[in-house]
């Protein structure tokens, strides 16, 4: 059981100031708050940080209420970078360890995201006396690449 939309953005209301004791949200707040934190999270999904957020397919398909299976590592970044995002709105002034920790966090998924390219040897590398396949006898040359299709790091391709 992860955090739920609401509980996001309710501490990240508390993260500005504006705690549910001393603040009460209205709906449309509340609503406001929930499109902008699927927006992020949408933006973040796009640069390959894949959390395991529900993203609706439009703005008034998500309910606040929708667990998002998120995992523990990246509840303080979305915290932060929520209330970052909100702080304007309400005329608020976001505090700088505020700032600092929602972009360390966010630099910390991002790093986690980020994977190195993969890259073959190019076919006009000479194979060597170790890599010389039995089959093969005049190519004193490492074998073309191959090139597969790639999927992406979600998965494999699947075919219908």
């Amino acid at each position: 059981m992860g955090y739920s939309k609401r509980q996001f953005i309710s501490a990240a209301f508390e993260e500005i100031g504006l705690a549910s004791y001393a603040f009460d949200l209205q709906p449309e707040q509340l609503e406001t708050a929930r499109r902008r934190l699927d927006a992020m999270m949408a933006d973040w999904n796009g640069k390959g940080i894949r959390l395991g957020y529900p993203i609706p397919s439009s703005p008034q398909d998500g309910g606040i209420d929708e667990e998002t299976n998120v995992p523990d590592s990246a509840y303080e970044a979305i915290i932060c970078n929520l209330a970052v995002r909100l702080a304007p709105s309400y005329g608020k002034v976001v505090m700088p360890e505020t700032k600092a920790t929602g972009k360390q966090g966010y630099d910390t998924l991002l790093q986690r995201a980020t994977f190195p390219l993969e890259q073959q040897l190019p076919a006009t590398m000479p194979a060597g006396a170790g890599n010389k396949p039995w089959r093969v006898y005049d190519n004193p040359f490492i074998r073309p690449p191959y090139n597969p299709v790639d999927a992406g790091p979600d998965g494999p391709l699947t075919y219908n």
